[in-house]
């Protein structure tokens, strides 16, 4: 077990990764209000909305009129997401916060069926992107991994396909003249475990020892938090995550696909394990209810319902 981290960073994706699934209209006030409630509580990165086709996933339709109009508050970061150079122009038509990533995933079926792209068509798109992050002046720092757990398509992912999917990633940024400040590995549709996450951790660890390493992790199965709990336990200290739980993949190839794990009962976790993560955890339960006002039915994260402990700490201190 290596130390666990003082300090954890977490990067909001609720907007995006929830919103994008609801099968009913999400009115773009309610998008905003959502966003800039979030962006209230200490999170230091919220990811608003995806730039993708909006006939493939249509509760992004808006993301332009989102980004546009949200009133940002001072030292948090608003991202968003894109799945081809043409949604890279649409981001940057917008005064979004545009961090470069070089993405590829371990399965190449989930590859097809996210981007129309098997892991060839990927790597040459990749460079493409890299070319354009370069004429734009967007710095690229991280790679990511999706379905580096598990796919749905394609059973098990074992983590030495991870780890050569990883040394793709390495000798793109070599070639484009990129240091690469870390890795991400997304369990996208909710196959991980907490062996399966040490294993991969371990396995990229092992060949690239001072790589930086976050994890977006998905709750489909239930072991979401149990994950993260290996996680921070190995050191990780960047995590993807979303208010009371909301979200999904749409590609995912499974009914029961569900969103990131639960912002809330993240930062939760990570106080009662006496992590620092600059949330305000009462001001994120209330997002949560927001949220599950806003699309209208019940969402799955336990902290909003149950609170926290320190009220309650100090009601019953000294008794």
């Amino acid at each position: 077990m290596t130390d666990l981290p003082k300090h954890v960073e977490i990067q909001e994706e609720g907007p995006r990764e929830g919103f994008q699934i609801e099968p009913g209209p999400i009115a773009t006030a309610d998008k905003i209000r959502f966003i800039e409630a979030l962006a209230g509580t200490g999170l230091p990165k919220v990811q608003c909305v995806s730039f993708v086709n909006p006939r493939r996933v249509p509760g992004m339709a808006d993301a332009e009129e989102v980004a546009n109009s949200i009133r940002r508050e001072p030292g948090v970061q608003y991202t968003g997401l894109w799945l081809n150079l043409k949604g890279l122009e649409r981001a940057q038509a917008t005064p979004l916060d545009l961090k470069g990533r070089i993405l590829m995933s371990a399965s190449e079926t989930f590859s097809i069926r996210n981007s129309n792209r098997n892991m060839a068509e990927t790597v040459d798109e990749q460079k493409r992107w890299l070319a354009a992050y370069r004429q734009a002046g967007i710095a690229v720092e991280w790679g990511s991994v999706m379905t580096a757990f598990g796919c749905n398509f394609e059973g098990a992912v074992p983590p030495d396909r991870v780890v050569a999917v990883v040394a793709t990633i390495m000798d793109l940024a070599d070639e484009a003249d990129v240091t690469l400040k870390g890795m991400s590995f997304a369990d996208t549709v909710g196959w991980a475990t907490p062996v399966a996450v040490e294993r991969v951790v371990g396995a990229v660890r092992e060949r690239w020892p001072d790589l930086e390493i976050a994890l977006h992790l998905h709750d489909t199965r239930g072991a979401g938090l149990a994950n993260a709990y290996a996680g921070l336990r190995l050191g990780v200290a960047r995590f993807d995550s979303s208010c009371a739980g909301l979200g999904g993949c749409p590609f995912a190839g499974h009914k029961g696909a569900a969103g990131n794990i639960c912002t809330e009962d993240l930062v939760f976790l990570c106080e009662e394990m006496g992590i620092e993560t600059g949330v305000d955890l009462d001001a994120l339960i209330d997002c949560a209810h927001l949220a599950e006002a806003i699309v209208g039915h019940p969402l799955p994260g336990k902290v909003m319902r149950g609170g926290g402990l320190s009220a309650i700490r100090a009601r019953t201190a000294g008794g």
